[in-house]
């Protein structure tokens, strides 16, 4: 999540303001990332890294992982205030149940989020949190990357990005190897992306689907830690319900197709709310629907969806809902934290 973290950082760090940075990864990028005022620290993972946590001493701790006082990461006696900024620009109510419950603040970017945290709130008798709207300082930050990046070869081929989210509700969870057998069928070039903790928490069947299909120059696995080019490179999107589609329709501007993966909401916060997640009242104005019946005319959809510009005004339109203050979430979070700091 050092994407999410990264233009915060270069905030802070060009004011002058000190920022310890916690992470689990010892080759995060924060550790060559060169900012005067970022002192990054590995805390290892599993139960050394719980320990450091719960026993932090801080004023402010900044974080996007949900589950604070929920499983094995409690609450520090010693941190004065718990501010979690989402790392993706879709609903809150995604995260597994009680995820944000436990924050005192919250830095967000759309009024359909705080809706849904007000109404959990309100179902739960917990105290209101301070909510700030400050925009998403990532996506401000990739599209600035993608404005000022060299433009691509022409004669690249056409590239399809499969790029699930984790779970049983998930494409590779659901479709399995078929969908990778379908989009090769195609002719066009694939790259699968599957979700980070896909490879923590859905072991065996990375390690089967990865030996099954390995790299070739028709298929290629996508594991970095940056998103950017990958994204950049590939020109239509195959995904769920995983928040980096709206990273690519509305950053790079570029068509979706979401699969009809019966979505058991049970394990998430919106399981409590008596309406549909946002995301999917979103997908269908922004893409096309590819259900398991759909498999085998995959490359028609695909070919319909890049030679149809009807979903360009939507993409406008879900741009504004989700994407408040464009340009301006690294300056608004740093405001917000200095502030706090006083």
């Amino acid at each position: 999540y050092w994407q999410v973290f990264a233009p915060i950082c270069r905030e802070l760090d060009r004011r002058g303001v000190d920022v310890v940075y916690l992470t689990a990864s010892d080759d995060d990028p924060v550790f060559s990332c060169g900012l005067e005022h970022i002192m990054p620290e590995c805390i290892g993972k599993g139960n050394r890294s719980f320990m450091r946590l719960n026993f932090l001493n801080a004023g402010i701790l900044l974080s996007t992982t949900p589950g604070l006082d929920v499983y094995q990461w409690k609450r520090s006696k010693s941190v004065d205030c718990y501010i979690h900024i989402a790392h993706m620009p879709n609903e809150l109510v995604g995260y597994r149940m009680f995820g944000i419950d436990y924050y005192d603040e919250l830095l967000l970017s759309g009024d359909f989020q705080e809706r849904d945290v007000r109404d959990l709130e309100e179902m739960r008798s917990l105290p209101a949190k301070k909510i700030t709207r400050v925009g998403i300082p990532y996506m401000d930050d990739m599209a600035s990357r993608l404005l000022n990046a060299p433009t691509l070869e022409s004669d690249r081929p056409t590239t399809v990005l499969l790029a699930p989210s984790w779970g049983e509700s998930a494409i590779l969870s659901r479709f399995g190897g078929e969908i990778i057998d379908r989009l090769l069928d195609t002719g066009y070039h694939i790259i699968v992306r599957p979700h980070p903790q896909s490879f923590e928490s859905e072991k065996e069947l990375m390690d089967g689907l990865m030996a099954k299909y390995p790299d070739s120059d028709r298929l290629e696995w996508n594991r970095d830690s940056d998103n950017f080019e990958c994204l950049r490179r590939s020109d239509i999107m195959i995904s769920d319900f995983s928040g980096v589609i709206f990273d690519f329709a509305l950053v790079y501007d570029k068509p979706v197709i979401y699969t009809d993966t019966d979505y058991d909401n049970s394990p998430y916060d919106s399981w409590w709310l008596n309406r549909p997640a946002w995301t999917f009242t979103v997908l269908p104005r922004i893409g096309e629907c590819l259900t398991a019946d759909r498999l085998d005319d995959i490359k028609a959809l695909v070919d319909r969806c890049l030679n149809d510009n009807r979903y360009a005004d939507a993409r406008r339109d879900v741009r504004a809902e989700a994407w408040e203050f464009p340009g301006e979430g690294a300056a608004r979070v740093a405001d917000y934290l200095c502030e706090k700091l006083k």
